[in-house]
């Protein structure tokens, strides 16, 4: 974790991120976590997420 920095969300997202991190995983697919927010150089991408034309 970044020193200084505080990051709020449940204890299974946590684990399902920390899991992502240990695997060397660039992008994590979820619904559970916000779209395009990046933790420790994880982009979080919603799979459910329409893109804008």
């Amino acid at each position: 974790m970044v020193q200084g920095r505080t990051l709020w969300c449940s204890f299974w997202d946590a684990l399902i991120v920390s899991s992502a991190l240990e695997a060397n995983c660039r992008i994590l697919f979820t619904e559970d976590l916000n779209h395009g927010q990046k933790i420790e150089g994880v982009k979080i991408v919603n799979p459910f997420r329409m893109s804008r034309i």
